[in-house]
């Protein structure tokens, strides 16, 4: 007799059991009991139960459970303890090969067509194939997450493999699909998974229906899959950066490219004829409105897909963890560096350098935040930096005073909070920043705003701010790409401009694909696209080439003490390598894929190893 395998604690199969599941509070529940197959299939709850733990298990790479992981790359750094001193990255990092979770979905699938699930009057033809829909789409996404690390792997649809004794274990073993292969299993399912959702999305502006694949997630998923093998396909041979295997299970061949930007270009562009999402478009004030569209769950028409949280039950820390001390102290985990600051544009100069230096000297500011002046909006919604506002606080980052009162510039700094009767105040705010190793303390002179609430509540009880995997800006920006590079000129300025009007930036006459790679950094940062960007564009040897362009930077604020001068009182900045990680990020050509572990080859000899092991 079958068990649906769930989650495993303690060396036990255990599956959630719960009643009264609702849209809402469905990914909410505890796995506390074993069942088989047939008493899951004539309960609808437990039904629910099992596929709201498939739900719970889909999280890979960045998120709000473990924050280290955002600091890893080019746009932040961790906030307190020692400074990290590595350089490299690992090849295997953020690897996952779960066939354990397939073996369980498909389980699952296959109870939705068994005699228990056909003799339950509750469950009617209708929901079987919704939930038959988005368990394969998960399904989907679990094989997407494999094949962006590990490049082809094995493909098994529907199969439930039992084992049957040792003479059976050789036709068990399955060996790995090519990378091209795999990505097209994964659009053919996305296709079948789109017909598979009888009920369509009436109002997607609530999360009852982001928390839960609906047929525009598949499509989303589908268009993501696409570019994602276009690209590789492409910059593999663009970026002379030739890595395969023999049989190509890595590898996607250049002259697929056009064939792959064709299927994201139709996707993308059936989501947005479908008018069932739109950009957030809410608030008057472009940076408000932007944080909004993290924080805001009703009324929100751009979210397709999230991962939802919700009070009580299931909370995070992503909102305790972050605050700036002069907000709630023991915060500032997540800290912005000064280079994705600057990789924002100013409204009306494609350049985001901030202006510091004037030769030799420095350029001096009334205020902190005249320094970023009609910056993208945003910025303001991602960053918070010295001078803005967070809960109708003024953000104040003071890292010491400029001493000109002898004719030459001295630094002084002091510890956060301290007050000079001197200087008539603040030496160093409580915000810093600092270059030491304090805990908790600031070390950019930047907070992180994305998804924090401004709810000191959910500051303390923990945060239901929902992540966002699926939104329509990706969906615009996958169109815009795409197109151009099919030479579709004008489809793909006018979906890129679309998101950059929001920003309330200058609108392009002509996109580049260092264009849609800027655009991608700035819209999604720290919501898990950086890594698996700069991977399929294969520029991560190139950007992170160990160099010091590859430093992570700061910036310090400075008010200037110069009595009877007209600098006196202003504000100047230094633009300073990042304490907690001093070292360039170093990405060798071996980090483009995940290694193939000696302990699968063991269990599935017919697996090959990835190139560069």
């Amino acid at each position: 007799m079958k068990i649906i395998r769930t989650i495993y604690m303690g060396g036990l199969l255990l599956l959630a059991a719960a009643t009264n599941v609702g849209c809402n509070d469905f990914l909410d529940e505890e796995a506390n009991n074993v069942f088989t197959q047939h008493q899951i299939f004539s309960d609808n709850a437990l039904i629910e139960s099992t596929l709201a733990n498939f739900y719970g298990r889909v999280e890979w790479g960045q998120s709000f459970s473990e924050m280290y992981q955002y600091t890893l790359l080019d746009e932040a750094c961790y906030g307190w303890g020692i400074p990290d001193n590595t350089q490299m990255f690992f090849q295997n990092h953020w690897r996952m090969y779960d066939y354990g979770l397939m073996r369980e979905i498909n389980l699952f699938l296959e109870g939705l067509r068994s005699e228990a699930a056909e003799s339950n009057r509750q469950l009617t033809v209708d929901m079987r194939r919704n939930l038959e829909g988005e368990a394969r789409f998960l399904r989907a996404w679990l094989y997407f997450n494999m094949c962006e690390r590990l490049g082809g792997i094995p493909v098994i649809g529907d199969k439930v493999y039992e084992y049957e004794g040792e003479s059976e274990i050789p036709a068990m073993y399955i060996a790995r699909s090519t990378e091209e292969a795999t990505y097209d299993y994964i659009i053919s399912e996305c296709n079948a998974i789109a017909n598979y959702f009888l009920t369509d999305v009436d109002d997607p502006t609530t999360n009852l229906h982001a928390a839960r694949a609906t047929k525009w997630a598949a499509l989303a998923l589908k268009a993501r899959t696409a570019v994602y093998a276009a690209s590789i396909a492409r910059y593999n041979e663009v970026n002379n950066c030739i890595i395969k295997t023999s049989g190509l299970e890595v590898g996607v061949p250049f002259e697929q490219a056009s064939k792959f930007y064709r299927i994201a270009y139709e996707a993308a562009t059936e989501i947005i004829k479908g008018n069932k999402y739109s950009l957030y478009n809410q608030d008057t004030d472009k940076g408000l409105n932007f944080y909004n569209l993290f924080v805001k769950k009703d009324n929100n028409p751009e979210v397709i897909w999230a991962l939802d949280y919700i009070y009580p039950g299931k909370t995070h820390s992503w909102t305790l963890s972050n605050y700036a001390t002069s907000i709630k102290s023991g915060g500032n985990m997540v800290l912005p560096v000064l280079n994705l600051v600057e990789a924002f544009e100013y409204k009306n100069n494609r350049d985001g350098s901030l202006k510091v230096r004037n030769g030799g000297d420095y350029f001096y500011y009334d205020q902190p935040e005249d320094l970023f002046k009609d910056k993208d909006a945003r910025l303001w919604g991602t960053v918070i930096y010295p001078g803005s506002y967070f809960r109708s606080t003024h953000m104040d980052y003071q890292a010491g005073i400029m001493d000109k009162s002898s004719g030459t510039f001295r630094t002084v700094e002091g510890t956060p909070g301290q007050i000079s009767a001197q200087y008539g105040g603040v030496i160093t705010s409580i915000n810093g920043p600092v270059q030491n190793n304090e805990l908790y303390m600031n070390k950019t002179g930047f907070n992180i705003r994305k998804y924090v609430s401004e709810s000191l509540d959910q500051g303390t009880r923990g945060s239901d701010v929902w992540f966002i995997r699926f939104r329509y800006a990706e969906v615009l920006l996958i169109a815009s790409e795409a197109a151009m590079e099919l030479g579709y000129t004008k489809e793909a300025v006018e979906y890129i401009n679309e998101v950059r009007r929001r920003a309330g930036i200058s609108e392009l006459d002509k996109v580049t694909i260092e264009d849609i790679q800027r655009e991608n950094r700035v819209e999604f940062a720290f919501e898990n696209h950086r890594w698996w960007d700069v991977k399929r564009w294969r520029i991560g040897h190139t950007i992170w080439d160990g160099t010091s362009k590859a430093k992570l930077t700061s910036l310090f604020p400075y008010k200037v003490y110069a009595p009877g001068t007209s600098i006196d009182g202003k504000w100047v900045f230094e633009k300073k390598d990042c304490y907690m990680k001093p070292y360039p990020l170093l990405f060798q050509r071996m980090c483009y894929y995940n290694g193939i572990d000696n302990s699968w080859i063991t269990n599935n000899p017919l697996l090959v190893k990835n190139p560069f092991q």
